[in-house]
């Protein structure tokens, strides 16, 4: 690039930041203001919180005095919430205003017309575009265009244009470092610089790198089903977070982030990417691990989480895996539904209500009830009626205990004061003392049954345990590879768990699934989008049950079926047919992600060549050190070997990550390196990723990146079977800049077995040592 060029873009990056300074004096002035228009109103409000409680009239002034006040309040924080938002917004463009440009002409142009691509719009006095929003329609040519014809889709329809030039920015607090004219997507000088940087404890937005395939995903606006398959390292979880951050500037007016619901791996993964939307001005949405969505609906119950299953793993039958994937299958899920849908009155397991320990409502009723309903009805709909019965019948007994000696007591038992305070919440005359004494009487009696009144409401009345075991004894059609003692051991457990108040994870959501379809509760209507990160360690039966949960929500599933915990490597069209039978979808759409990016050439080339398979990944050509395998004769010789390496990955690497394969191997090595340097063990409570030395068990990898890994006990005896294979592959695939597997003896044939060239992997073999 020559020097005039380097000038006159220079020149305007200048003059961009003094129109930020003006903006960012104007918008401080303006916040201020705004706040201080808030303090007034607050002070207002503090000054008129008295109420006069001596007459009714009065009272009624005084709540809309204050009512007024509060939403006086309520829009003066939200104006000042909307100047914040702008405020910062200019504030990050002034460090970098934007990364892109773009040169392009229209058919019935005569000169061509330069656009500038940043982070966020900005906008000069005279409404002219100084930068367009990355999420702008015009803004996908810079992501997907080559020079020449190219087109790109607008709200008033498809467009066309002449793309003349494209170039890159790194822009780094107001000066340019570097910049290129390109014909790619965005240039590997870009990608080289970004991703050579250090592991931070959370993850940057990727918008002024984003690929072609990424900018699809992010701009999908057509399919109620999504389901994006990437290698380690391609950016798939990038590209979703962007992709939300589109879908809110993209409808804006009908869309919130409220109605965006994120499943991600653990909390770790979820701090790890909280700062990647407020980075580009969006809320973050809502986000939940499926152990912690399944123990909310089971309040009371110790629901068992992903990484226990996973820790039990090993220790199945043969029976125990087949009964498991079973009651993870979409026949069973079936079988519920059939179940729940011809189950008559007297099969239901409906329980007495019960007021004071005395039957208010006996089962019997609620049967009687129920019998009357049409037979064609859904279960959810006779729940509803029957809960309208029970809350009529309730009134009428409230009328009828109201005439009780124990009511007359309560309301003789009451203060004038009590009573005084009683009558001003009617908000009514009385017409005698006999009238006031009536309402007080049968307010009490309405509290008192409160208890009834909540029974009803939350489907008290009926045990979905009880129904669901009666459904595993009486209702399955079991497959030809469960036998019928297998099954009987197995209800068995489910029983003696229930007992202890414990519920495991592969009957958590069946069971969820047939109470939500007899009640009617826990259904979701308001969701939109719904995304499920690491999709391949969730059941199909899980799946499934979230789409129920939310039948109204786009379904976005983004994972790595290399880097499976619970099953064998499946191919991503096979799974996607999988999931268009069980949804019923029509608008499906797969999109995979081939190319990765996280690791360094010598890094991705190892940890491809561990898959049948690795052939289809692309490795990003940045270089660095081939990964190393150390063969070490036992624990002890190990551990000292490991603490070497660490010292020396230290020298290097900021973020060091000691990955395991279970929690048990985690404490393990953190006991022994604990004493001799400063290490920090990770669970699945743990909400931060620190730097410095970490040692957590690959589960709670899944999704995070580090510096340097060091992948513990390699060994055959660790890694001898076939489905551990993408355990390996996921430990190496977190690596950024440095990769070392240490083994406690032999190395595991599904290491040596793989396609490994000698030079992709040195071996330090000292199995003699003592």
């Amino acid at each position: 690039m020559d020097a005039n060029s380097y000038q006159a873009e220079q020149q305007r990056v200048n003059r961009i930041i003094d129109q930020l300074n003006n903006k960012i004096n104007k918008t401080k002035r303006d916040y201020q203001k705004a706040n201080q228009e808030l303090k007034n109103v607050q002070q207002n409000y503090v000054s008129n919180t008295s109420i006069n409680l001596s007459e009714t009239d009065d009272l009624m002034e005084s709540r809309a005095e204050i009512q007024q006040q509060r939403a006086l309040a309520s829009r003066d924080i939200e104006s000042a919430s909307i100047i914040k938002k702008q405020l910062n917004t200019y504030q990050t463009l002034k460090k970098s205003p934007y990364f892109g440009r773009i040169d392009i002409q229209d058919a019935d142009e005569d000169t061509p017309e330069k656009l500038y691509i940043g982070t966020a719009s900005l906008i000069d006095n005279d409404q002219h575009f100084l930068i367009f929003d990355w999420r702008a329609p015009i803004a996908s040519v810079y992501y997907n265009g080559v020079l020449g014809q190219v087109a790109y889709d607008t709200p008033a329809g498809h467009q066309s244009t002449n793309l003349k030039r494209k170039r890159q920015f790194l822009i780094r607090n107001g000066k340019i470092d570097n910049m290129f004219d390109t014909n790619e997507t965005v240039g590997d000088k870009m990608l080289q610089y970004e991703l050579g940087q250090k592991n931070d404890q959370v993850m940057h937005n990727i918008v002024s790198t984003i690929q072609k395939k990424q900018n699809t995903i992010i701009r999908d606006t057509d399919h109620d089903l999504l389901v994006v398959q990437g290698a380690a390292g391609s950016g798939k979880t990038s590209a979703i977070l962007q992709r939300i951050a589109f879908l809110m500037y993209h409808s804006r007016d009908s869309l919130n982030v409220s109605q965006i619901v994120l499943f991600s791996p653990n909390r770790l993964f979820s701090h790890y990417i909280s700062d990647v939307l407020p980075s580009l001005g969006e809320k973050n949405m809502r986000q939940v691990t499926l152990s912690e969505f399944l123990s909310y609906r089971f309040e009371g119950l110790d629901v068992q989480n992903v990484f226990d299953r996973y820790e039990t793993e090993n220790k199945l039958s043969d029976d125990e895996i087949a009964v498991r994937n079973f009651k993870n299958g979409l026949d069973f899920m079936k079988q519920i539904k059939n179940y729940c849908s011809n189950l008559t009155s007297d099969q239901l397991a409906f329980n007495n209500i019960l007021f004071d320990g005395r039957i208010f409502f006996s089962k019997n009723e609620i049967h009687n009830i129920y019998r009357q309903l049409p037979m064609a009805m859904m279960p959810a709909d006779k729940f509803l009626k029957t809960k309208n019965a029970l809350i009529k019948l309730l009134k009428r007994r409230i009328k009828i205990e109201a005439k009780k000696d124990w009511a007359a007591k309560e309301v003789d038992s009451l203060s004038s004061t009590q009573v005084e305070q009683i009558l001003l919440k009617a908000h009514r005359k009385f017409l005698s003392e006999d009238d006031e004494r009536s309402f007080v009487t049968n307010k009490l009696v309405k509290e008192r049954l409160r208890i009834v009144y909540d029974a009803i409401y939350n489907d008290d009345f009926f045990d979905p345990y009880v129904q669901y075991l009666r459904f595993l004894k009486n209702g399955v059609n079991l497959p030809k590879n469960i036998t019928e003692s297998a099954w009987k051991v197995a209800n068995h457990k489910f029983n003696q768990k229930l007992e202890l108040h414990q519920l495991l994870l592969d009957d958590a959501v069946p069971l969820l699934y047939l109470r939500n379809i007899m009640c009617g509760d826990g259904i979701n209507h308001d969701i939109k989008y719904l995304f499920v990160d690491e999709m391949q360690d969730y059941s199909i039966a899980q799946l499934l049950y979230l789409k129920f949960a939310f039948p109204n929500a786009k379904l976005n599933l983004i994972g790595d079926s290399e880097q499976a915990l619970f099953k064998n490597v499946e191919n991503p069209q096979t799974a996607l047919n999988k999931l268009k039978r069980a949804f019923n979808s029509s608008h499906a759409k797969l999109i995979t992600l081939n190319r990765s990016y996280r690791s360094t050439y010598p890094i991705t080339t190892f940890a491809k060549s561990l898959l049948p398979d690795g052939k289809n990944i692309q490795a990003f050509h940045r270089p660095g050190n081939v990964p190393k395998i150390i063969i070490r004769p036992n624990s002890n010789s190990a551990i000292k070997t490991l603490i070497e390496q660490i010292n020396k990955m230290l020298k290097h690497q900021e973020t060091v990550a000691i990955i395991t394969k279970n929690l048990s191997e985690t404490k393990m090595v953190y006991s022994y390196i604990r004493p001799q340097m400063k290490a920090t063990i990770l669970s699945n409570t743990d909400r931060s990723l620190p730097k410095g030395v970490l040692i957590l068990p690959v589960y709670l990898a899944k999704g995070l990146e580090f510096d340097g890994v060091i992948a513990w006990d390699v060994s055959e005896n660790n890694y001898n079977q076939s489905q551990l294979l993408g355990i390996l592959y996921t430990i190496a695939t977190r690596a950024m800049h440095e990769l070392t597997l240490l083994s406690v003896g032999p190395v595991s044939s599904l290491i040596t077995h793989s396609h490994i060239n000698s030079h992709e992997i040195k071996i330090d073999r000292k199995l003699n040592e003592k």
